[in-house]
């Protein structure tokens, strides 16, 4: 296999890859390419700190009082300016909806635990726990089982 990248500010950007057959690393080579918007972090705001967060910090993006919020890896929430549809468009493909108001950093993601209202929730890393609908989670099911 031959790798070869050719840096020019004044040409067109392009990825060609040429294969003998699809796998598996093509599918990921294509997935960081199609969802790469050229952004890897959101500003955001708590009290009086502005912060730039990187989207691997980022364990989940949710709604808490009206206001979008985004929870880093050590559990902090900053309040974040975009809406979350438009947040959707933006970030990267390991970020997943798990319910209307709620998308999770897929790599975050420690476990999903059943509650005993007969749901799902999803427990991150840093402690936080969100809740996933039944049919975000039927995709999500669906997606593991691609693997």
């Amino acid at each position: 296999m031959k790798y070869k990248l050719i840096i020019d500010k004044n040409a067109e950007e392009e990825i060609v890859a040429t294969v003998h057959a699809p796998s598996s690393l093509t599918q990921q080579i294509e997935n960081l390419v199609c969802n790469f918007s050229g952004q890897d972090s959101i500003i955001g705001y708590k009290d009086d700190e502005m912060r730039k967060i990187a989207f691997s910090e980022i364990e989940c993006i949710t709604i808490l009082d009206r206001k979008v919020i985004a929870i880093d890896t050590n559990g902090n929430q900053y309040r974040i300016k975009e809406r979350l549809r438009d947040l959707e468009d933006v970030l990267p493909s390991y970020f997943i909806r798990i319910n209307k108001s709620a998308l999770a950093n897929e790599h975050r993601i420690l476990r999903f635990n059943a509650v005993f209202s007969g749901g799902v929730d999803a427990i991150f890393k840093c402690g936080y726990r969100e809740y996933v609908s039944r049919r975000c989670f039927a995709e999500i099911r669906r997606r593991y089982e691609r693997i």
